[in-house]
């Protein structure tokens, strides 16, 4: 059975202060919970005293993004090296960063290969526009950024990665894919492209959240779709307790 995954995505909010309170917080609020992997994954400004804060916690640290070379001259970039020393996962993808800072597949291969040279768990985002949804395109479209994120990836390593399946029209939106949808989109645009390129026991064995306005009211009913190993959370993970009550909902929905 995959372990679930619930990760916060702080994306370019919290100062440094502000990001030590919200992990001291988290770090309270969820030290009992022990049936799932958590992580936030604050700013790179923050992730030096994020780190420190939930050092030996149960909460994990994640970069929000990173380049695929150890150094070089990439003025603004952070090396997987540098991540390795301050955080244990990074997110890979984001359709924010492809929409705005032109990530293709190509360059998510790059990273996502660089992550697990330097053993970081790596959270590779995937998902379709409304437009692509609409005209049935999904299917094809996702398994096309799987491939691409793959390619030349061994199933050893491809075991090691999450994804995280994000509607690009439900983030930010305060729409939500209904949970059965995105179930069944998980299921024919990741796993089964998975199958095909590897085998069933590598496609089992990936993890796959959902992202896209989860909140602590809709989490429970994600979280039981056979296919759906956790969340990717963004504007909710800037509280404690709307981070907190997507993972204890969450918990008390697959105790059940």
């Amino acid at each position: 059975m995959r372990r679930p995954f619930i990760a916060g995505n702080w994306k370019m909010h919290k100062t440094t202060v502000e990001a030590l309170e919200l992990a001291d917080g988290l770090k309270a609020a969820l030290a009992d919970v022990e049936s799932m992997d958590l992580a936030v994954c604050p700013p790179a400004s923050a992730l030096g005293v994020v780190s420190d804060v939930l050092a030996g916690s149960n909460i994990m640290v994640g970069a929000q993004n990173m380049h695929w070379e150890n150094s070089g001259a990439y003025t603004g970039e952070i090396s997987p090296v540098m991540v390795r020393g301050l955080a244990t996962c990074v997110i890979i993808g984001h359709s924010e960063r492809r929409e705005y800072f032109g990530e293709t597949d190509a360059t998510v291969n790059k990273k996502l290969k660089a992550a697990l040279a330097h053993d970081l768990v790596p959270i590779v985002c995937i998902g379709e526009s409304l437009e692509q949804n609409e005209a049935g395109e999904t299917v094809s479209f996702v398994g096309g950024q799987i491939r691409g994120a793959f390619e030349g990836i061994p199933a050893v390593d491809a075991q090691r990665v999450v994804l995280a399946y994000e509607p690009i029209w439900a983030i930010g939106t305060g729409r939500t894919a209904m949970p059965e949808d995105a179930d069944r989109t998980i299921r024919e645009a990741i796993r089964d492209v998975l199958r095909d390129l590897y085998d069933n026991p590598t496609a089992e064995a990936i993890r796959v959240q959902y992202g896209g306005s989860v909140k602590p009211d809709n989490m429970a009913d994600f979280i039981v779709m056979p296919e759906i190993d956790g969340a990717l959370v963004g504007g909710a993970s800037l509280k404690v307790e709307d981070f907190a009550g997507i993972v204890k909902n969450a918990a008390a929905a697959l105790q059940k």
